[in-house]
């Protein structure tokens, strides 16, 4: 096993602080643990030796400096590279603070007075995330092909399936049936027959049917008469009228009332309208793409969708997959999606990780690639440099992998497991007395200051002088592993919030692959 004092000797650490005493006292205790240690008294210093390079792994910064704050420094420096890593130092722990710090891309602050210990788990934890900037692969971009252009992304062959009845079936004016779960991307495929078809000059609508009351869709569908119903106070034209010669794409069919249904049918079959009030009858000519997640062969059964309604509609059909039946497809979306977030000038990330890219592929992504593009938005936005991490996903997405972390991060002396506090006898050291006299086994009877007892003195026998850290790490991975990973749950018990426990376990996580390495 390597040295980890010399691992870290390949690691430099900038100290930007007015003040000296800080400088040096932070400076000993990261010299103790082998990183090389560079200063500036100032945020233009800090900023200068930035500049002027090579950059340092890792920045520890005051928050308040004559001159320019450290707040006004990071961003400075965030400029120049944004995969910085800096920690902010503050005597004044304030919600302010907080919010500001992380809005700017520190990677966390630490209070003065600091624990060393604190700074040192912190210092190995922000050195882990910026190897895991440097290290992690690249995806090879795919940005300028036409599935881009589209939105539409995948190699997979349940996709390619779809892009070939696409091709069949664009340059007609047959109507189309598109099914599949909520959240597939059906819309899409919509648009994109329309944009390959003969009608791609004419007028395109989309209309969300589950979104319309029922006393108001045929008015939107068909128009109405001035005077047909209350608020009525004009003549207007509906969807159809204005589509006509170009395409209508009726979302959620499946939850429009059989009435309307039948107003449906009769476009279909006759290319007419009447709107609600009125007698005329108006010719259109309107092709009409229709989508739903819901099982229409069912409703036909049960008398709620129109039989003779949906053999009109399902012309041609296209079945779009689940998200979950082409994973290897998720790759490209993300590097679209990123692509996408990083030209609307909504984040800055335009990577992701190894790690975190085998999380997006193990989950099962019941939402689908809606799901995928609300956490590709989220972890964009709270990545703190040019790349996704693991630390960056939601907890949805990693609270499964409690358990594994739980693992990962076990120290290297043998845990003491809660279940042998109960039978196991206390050795006491010769040469330390006990705060009591502890019976021969803290049976499951015994009072919490027995317990305690018992607990001191063997992680003292076995830790030393690292009493409190280790019994919280004990504490937090106990915690974890009894919710089943659920962090949470975890955080609850513990009573810390869940952003401290995920930092905790990040920081174990850290470390555990240092001592590895």
């Amino acid at each position: 096993m390597s040295d980890p004092l010399s691992q870290n000797s390949q690691f430099t650490v900038l100290i930007v602080d007015d003040d000296d005493e800080i400088r040096y006292s932070l400076g000993r205790v990261l010299e103790n643990q082998g990183f090389q240690i560079d200063m500036a008294a100032s945020g233009e210093e800090g900023i200068e030796k930035v500049k002027t390079g090579p950059a340092p792994d890792l920045i520890f910064m005051d928050i308040r400096m004559g001159g320019i704050t450290g707040l006004e420094t990071l961003q400075h420096m965030r400029a120049i590279d944004v995969n910085l890593q800096i920690i902010l130092m503050t005597a004044f722990g304030t919600a302010q603070t907080a919010i500001e710090a992380m809005k700017f891309g520190a990677y966390d602050y630490v209070m003065k007075p600091f624990d060393p210990e604190r700074v040192i788990s912190l210092a190995s934890s922000a050195i882990n995330a910026a190897k895991d900037l440097r290290a992690a692969p690249r995806q090879a971009k795919k940005v300028n092909s036409e599935d881009y252009k589209e939105g539409l992304v995948g190699n997979s062959s349940a996709m390619q399936e779809v892009f070939k009845i696409i091709g069949q079936v664009a340059a007609s004016d047959a109507t189309v049936l598109v099914t599949g779960e909520s959240g597939t991307g059906k819309e899409l495929i919509a648009n994109c027959i329309f944009q390959h078809s003969l009608r791609a000059s004419g007028p395109y609508m989309a209309v969300n049917c589950a979104a319309i009351p029922d006393n108001l869709i045929e008015s939107e569908l068909f128009g109405h008469e001035k005077g047909s119903f209350t608020g009525a106070t004009s003549q207007r034209n509906g969807r159809f009228e204005l589509c006509d010669r170009g395409t209508i794409f009726l979302d959620e069919i499946g939850d429009m009332s059989l009435p309307t249904q039948t107003k449906i049918l009769r476009v279909l079959q006759d290319g007419e309208i009447q709107r609600v009030g009125g007698s005329e009858t108006i010719k259109v000519d309107v092709r009409v793409i229709a989508a739903t997640n819901k099982d229409l062969e069912k409703m036909v059964r049960e008398k709620e969708f129109r039989e003779d309604l949906y053999y009109r509609l399902n012309v041609f059909r296209i079945r779009v997959p689940a998200l979950s039946e082409r994973k290897e497809d998720i790759p490209d979306l993300v590097d679209f999606m990123l692509h996408k977030l990083v030209k609307e000038r909504k984040a800055k990330a335009d990577n992701m990780s190894e790690d975190a890219m085998a999380t997006l592929m193990r989950y099962p992504w019941p939402g689908n690639v809606r799901e995928l593009g609300n956490v590709v938005y989220h972890s964009a936005v709270v990545a703190q440099g040019e790349m996704i991490l693991m630390k960056d996903l939601p907890e949805t997405l990693v609270s499964d992998r409690g358990s594994e972390a739980v693992v990962e991060s076990a120290p290297e002396a043998a845990p003491v497991p809660i279940a042998e506090v109960k039978t196991v006898p206390a050795p006491v050291p010769a040469s330390v007395a006990p705060m009591s006299s502890p019976s021969p086994a803290v049976g499951m009877n015994a009072t919490l200051p027995e317990a305690f007892d018992f607990l001191y003195d063997t992680v003292k026998e076995r830790e030393g002088k690292r009493i409190l850290s280790f019994i919280e790490r004990q504490m937090i991975q106990r915690a974890v592993a009894d919710t089943g990973g659920n962090q949470a749950r975890a955080a609850e018990i513990l009573g810390i919030t869940r952003n401290t426990l995920k930092k905790r376990l990040d920081e174990f996580a850290g470390e555990a692959r240092q001592r590895s390495s």
